[in-house]
């Protein structure tokens, strides 16, 4: 399921037939209710107050350069405390290791 907003901000053209054509299942957050989607407005206004209120950019490959760095710091060297004050990639890590082991045993015990 394919979660997004249904004002402004949804503005791709071409993700409605994608989603059709792929058979992936929409849903659109209520109007004024951004707490249907708390997760991402969190992180969005992490990412408003720590980088973009931060900096002025001059161009666009000084903003490229800026967010890339706050992205990988956000991702690679701080611990979330909602994943068990582990980084995003180590949490990733651990998801895909377990997820692979999974793998692995329905594959030895399959006839």
């Amino acid at each position: 399921m394919f979660t997004c907003d249904n004002g402004s901000e949804f503005s791709s053209q071409a993700m409605d037939p994608w989603a059709y054509q792929n058979r992936v299942p929409m849903a659109f957050l209520r109007p004024g209710k951004p707490t249907d989607n708390a997760f991402v407005e969190s992180f969005n206004g992490t990412f408003r107050a720590e980088c973009l209120n931060a900096h002025r950019f001059v161009s666009l490959t000084e903003a490229q350069q800026v967010v890339e760095t706050w992205r990988a710091e956000y991702n690679e060297s701080r611990p979330h405390r909602a994943l068990g004050e582990k980084t995003p990639n180590e949490f990733a890590k651990e998801i895909a290791a377990s997820r692979d082991f999974l793998g692995l045993q329905t594959a030895e015990n399959s006839p």
